[in-house]
């Protein structure tokens, strides 16, 4: 530390000056990052497979890579499709308020619905499975705003990727 310390002082010190800083200040870069196969997409369809709970941190990783995906996608200009599937255990992620309250045991409404919307407002659409919801004891009205219902994840999925979409399951 005290010599990265020293080498940016001497840096600083001596290049208005025209001075190089003396050798044993001097740092080597690391070695920089090389990109060997650029992936540039036009068109992309991807079914994300969001069935069970995988968190980083406080953070659902399906839900942090769909805003990947679509930051990326925008920033290149790819024309993308994306469909997220919940189901299982990661069914509740799409409740509405009062329902994740209740079936969270929570008080405060669903933590994930504003980066839903902002997916949804991305374009991304988002589909709970029918069968979870039986299971569960689900009704439409429990869902929060846009989230469609489809009659099986699992056969949805296949669907999907049978019309060109490829899978993504984090």
């Amino acid at each position: 530390m005290k010599t990265v310390i020293v080498a940016l002082l001497a840096g600083v010190l001596l290049a208005p000056l025209g001075l190089a800083a003396p050798a044993a200040a001097q740092t080597t870069a690391a070695p920089a990052l090389r990109i060997d196969i650029p992936v540039k997409l036009a068109e992309a369809k991807v079914v994300m497979n969001i069935s069970h709970r995988d968190f980083e941190g406080d953070e659902p990783t399906g839900l942090s890579f769909l805003r990947a995906m679509t930051e990326q996608f925008r920033a290149a200009g790819t024309k993308a499709e994306i469909v997220a599937v919940f189901h299982g255990d990661a069914g509740y992620m799409l409740l509405g308020d009062a329902t994740y309250d209740r079936v969270r045991k929570w008080h405060g409404g669903n933590p994930y619905k504003e980066q839903i919307a902002a997916l949804q407002r991305d374009g991304v659409a988002m589909e709970e499975c029918g069968k979870t919801m039986a299971a569960n004891g689900w009704v439409n009205g429990d869902m929060l705003p846009g989230v469609k219902i489809n009659s099986g994840a699992n056969f949805r999925i296949v669907q999907l990727v049978q019309q060109g979409f490829v899978q993504i399951q984090p």
